[in-house]
């Protein structure tokens, strides 16, 4: 059996009670270092025999996006708060300085990780057939198609760009790739120091004909440098890559809330830089020239022995290669939906409908907005959008049931962060279709998934409502695992039009009959369900947890989970990235199982269930689904909705199928330790591993069933323990 272990960063030593069990800030892991460990957990997707290489090749690029956006954002933070001379603790005891002091040793180990399986993918893709070339390989006849291609397609682009007093250095945006140059001139050997910014509009691997065989752009601008510097030749040179601070700030007070998002942005592009990644062996003059210029400490320069910006390597994931890749997998339609040819609103009147993403089609999102946009009986449309895709299907449905006079609110989120640009051109579309456009909370962000189409059924208003736990983005839904609910119950109805008044009109909803929202009563609401399951404890009944989220380290349901564990209840949670809960200590959470998913598909919804003095799964479970991941942010700085489904057959698809299979799943699972280090066993010789994605792919969901029934569906029962 092999057994892969990490243990990502030093873990302060837990201070103890007498009994052994920490104590204080011991109880937790730190947010950051978490994160790190989430990422360590991607990379390692990209070294595993079991995933198809240019699936490898595509963790490997994911893993340094993540890195880049964790610097840009969260070390950023942690930077400008060391610099300000705070000194506040987080919940785990360390101050920002030793945060960022664990942060950055912790990434140099994980970018040294990046390229040593950079360096093992690249030759397995060369027996593949794939190659990356080095400029002393290529060949007489790929110069002469290099050189054309140079000449027309690349030269036109660049910008040369001297420094000297006349020509001061210039500024280079977030992500900027350059090259820097020392050049002496043929005539009389004259020094000069300059600059060749890699345009970002030119595929980085360019293909050569054939198509196996590929050449960094960079490797591309050295070979003609005297097409660009005539007259002179190179004497040294390197490359460099910087990283920006790209937090936005935005005064509260602005009386025009998309002027000043507009100006914030401008505003990004010129942050202050955290990172600067520079080639190996630099040059010392043009090193020390490029961290005067850009005002970097030697602390914030890493040196990269192998290659800059390995967030590009997605682009080689070919589609003239699905060999290899996952195989091609079609999300299913439901068949009820087919049942009732494509009408959503009869299908969801049958009964409550739960999709789950990706392996139902999100497709049924979409035409439930395009069918509300065309119907002659629908009156109005509300909507959240949080993010969507740049040519938005369900921004074209919601600007056509404008035009034909429905009434349309869109409640378009301006603080979703890199997506914000987006959001505004989204947002001045809506408003030229004749949509009122609102923008929610200053001080919050509206997460919540939310949309809702009132429509005239035999003289009567009948609202029509999804829940979703993603967001309404048609491109991320064919990878990210989401739930979406759909509903014409009454109570449901009710609740979501009260949640828009309050993101319309600043109306706190009063007697909600279902939701629990944030920032008003949800973390309350978890709280006082996690608190029956200990009374039920207390009982001598059945008391069991399950949930599953992205994050977790809100302090106070970390602790309320501590106390039920020490209560006797059950708990298993499936953790995607974040935790900041210790698990399986003796004392204070002995009964708590803390699993990470990590796989084909990028986890993402976020559920949880309550035995109800049954234990789980089972029929008197209450089971709800939510946007909130359960983190400080979620519970008390974003508007997010808890939603309880009460079908039961809803109920059954989450428990026995969507959970249980979660929890049973063992190809893609890592274990937390006590100590934080993720394990995962990955037997030799064994191919039948359970894939709870495998399982998704190929059984059809319970409550998406139609006139074929649901005699030969799949349900996992069993508990996981």
């Amino acid at each position: 059996m092999t057994q892969a272990n990490f243990l990502t960063s030093p873990i302060p030593a837990p201070r103890s009670y007498p009994d052994g069990t920490p104590e204080g800030p011991a109880r937790f892991f730190n947010r950051e270092v978490s994160w790190l460990s989430f990422n360590w957990r991607v990379l390692d997707e990209a070294r595993n025999p079991r995933v198809p290489l240019l699936e490898r090749l595509r963790f490997l690029s994911i893993s340094a996006t993540n890195l880049d956006e964790f610097y840009t954002v969260r070390v950023a933070g942690l930077r400008e708060l060391v610099r300000e001379g705070h000194g506040t603790p987080s919940d785990d005891g360390l101050t920002p300085a030793e945060q960022l002091a664990l942060v950055n040793t912790n990434a140099r180990r994980l970018m040294a990780a990046q390229q040593a399986v950079w360096t093992g993918v690249r030759r397995e893709m060369e027996q593949a057939d794939i190659t990356i070339l080095s400029r002393s390989r290529v060949t007489r006849a790929e110069e002469a198609y290099l050189r054309r291609y140079f000449v027309e397609d690349v030269f036109p682009i660049l910008s040369p760009l001297a420094i000297d007093p006349a020509h001061p250095f210039p500024f280079i945006p977030n992500l900027g790739f350059c090259l820097a140059l020392e050049l002496a001139a043929e005539s009389d050997g004259r020094q000069m120091q300059a600059l060749l910014p890699v345009p970002q509009q030119i595929e980085r691997f360019i293909p050569l004909p054939g198509g196996t065989r590929f050449l960094r752009l960079e490797d591309l601008l050295l070979m003609h440098l005297r097409s660009l510097f005539p007259g002179y030749r190179d004497t040294g040179y390197c490359a460099f890559r910087v990283l920006r601070d790209s937090d936005l700030e935005v005064e509260e007070e602005a009386e025009d809330l998309v002027r000043e998002f507009e100006s914030a942005l401008k505003r990004r592009r010129r942050g202050s830089v955290i990172r600067l990644k520079i080639t190996a062996g630099a040059p010392d003059r043009l090193r020390r020239l490029i961290m005067e210029k850009l005002e970097v400490k030697s602390e914030e320069v890493v040196e990269v022995e192998g290659l800059l910006g390995m967030a590009d390597l997605g682009a080689l994931v070919l589609d003239n290669r699905r060999d290899l890749q996952w195989p091609s997998f079609t999300p299913r339609v439901p068949e009820r939906v087919q049942d009732h040819d494509g009408d959503m609103f009869a299908a969801i009147r049958q009964k409550d409908m739960l999709l789950h993403h990706p392996y139902e089609t999100f497709d049924m999102v979409v035409r439930f907005l395009q069918q509300a946009a065309h119907d002659p009986n629908v009156l109005a449309i509300k909507q959240t959008l949080y993010r969507t895709s740049y040519d938005s299907p369900i921004v074209d449905a919601l600007c056509a049931a404008a035009e034909t006079g429905k009434t349309v609110t869109a409640l378009v989120e301006l603080k979703a962060r890199f997506d914000e640009a987006a959001n505004i051109r989204q947002s001045r579309r809506l408003e030229r279709s004749g949509a009122h456009v609102v923008y929610g909370f200053t001080q919050y962000k509206t997460h919540a998934k939310i949309s809702t189409v009132v429509r005239r059924e035999n003289g009567q208003l009948v609202t029509y409502t999804h829940f979703g736990t993603g967001n309404y983005h048609p491109i991320t839904a064919r990878i990210y695992t989401d739930l979406s609910l759909f509903t014409c119950d009454p109570a449901l109805g009710r609740d979501a039009s009260k949640v828009f008044n309050f993101l319309t009109g600043y109306v706190q909803p009063s007697e909600l009959e279902n939701l629990a929202i944030s920032p008003l009563n949800l973390k309350d609401r978890l709280i006082e369900l996690i608190g029956r399951e200990v009374e039920f404890a207390r009982q001598g009944r059945p008391a069991e947890i399950w949930a599953k989220m992205n994050s977790l380290i809100e302090k106070d349901i970390i602790e309320a989970l501590d106390a039920a564990s020490q209560a006797g209840v059950k708990i298993n949670l499936v953790v995607r990235g974040i935790c900041g809960l210790r698990p399986g200590i003796q004392g204070l959470s002995e009964n708590i199982r803390v699993k990470s998913i990590v796989g084909r598909f990028l986890e993402h919804s976020r559920i949880v269930c309550f035995g109800n003095g049954q234990g789980l799964p089972s029929k008197r479970a209450r089971v709800f689904i939510s946007s909130a991941d359960w983190m400080g942010r979620n519970l008390s700085r974003r508007v997010e909705t808890l939603v309880e489904c009460l079908n039961e057959t809803v109920k059954a698809q989450i428990t026995s199928q969507i959970m249980a299979a979660n929890l049973a799943d063992e190809a893609q699972s890592w274990i937390l330790q006590p100590d934080g280090r993720y394990v995962r066993h990955l037997p030799v010789g064994r191919d039948d591993l359970f894939s709870c994605h495998k399982f998704f792919m190929e059984n059809p969901s319970l409550s998406g069933r139609g006139s074929a029934g649901a005699k030969d569906v799949l349900a996992l029962t069993h508990s996981p323990d």
